[in-house]
């Protein structure tokens, strides 16, 4: 019987962290590493969600792909991310207890002035506090992609099928 592994490690290799994500200088907390976990995954997460839907409606439109240097591109993704979290908000909300809406205004109203910021700590509070967060977040990113989908985009001027009247 050769004995655990820790037993016959030397002193010190045990001492060394086994945690992977963990930085044995990081000072803060697990409460707080657990919120920085959650804020990058969440950021992550409402960044693929938003540029795969943006790629996809602007091949749907026949239009270009986005560009990273492009001001106005920049611009119509963070729309969608804006449209995509007050979307997400509004339906996670729908049906709390009156303590846990508390908790995302919160920890919304702790994030300063900035509408995206805001949201996305709403978003960490809510990840927190639902035990289903990411499988409801899938089912809405799936109805909200579809939804953006199947809408014709808006145009300006008249239908292109109708012809425009003739001036006189």
């Amino acid at each position: 019987h050769a004995g655990r592994v820790s037993d016959r490690a030397p002193a010190d290799v045990r001492s060394v962290s086994t945690s992977l994500r963990r930085d044995p200088d990081d000072p803060r907390g697990l409460g707080e590493r657990i919120e920085a976990v959650v804020t990058e995954r969440l950021e992550e997460a409402v960044e693929f969600v938003c540029m795969d839907l943006l790629v996809q409606l602007r091949r749907a439109q026949g239009r270009p792909a986005p560009v990273a240097k492009s001001a106005s591109d920049r611009q119509e993704f963070q729309g969608l991310v804006r449209e995509w979290l007050l979307h997400l908000r509004g339906a996670l909300l729908e049906g709390l207890p009156p303590e846990d809406i508390r908790r995302v205004s919160q920890a919304e109203e702790a994030r300063g002035r900035e509408e995206i910021p805001r949201l996305l700590a709403g978003q960490v509070a809510l990840a927190r506090a639902l035990p289903d967060y990411w499988q409801r977040f899938e089912a809405l990113r799936v109805a909200f992609a579809q939804a953006h989908l199947t809408t014709r985009p808006r145009r300006s001027g008249l239908w292109p099928f109708r012809r425009r009247a003739a001036s006189p």
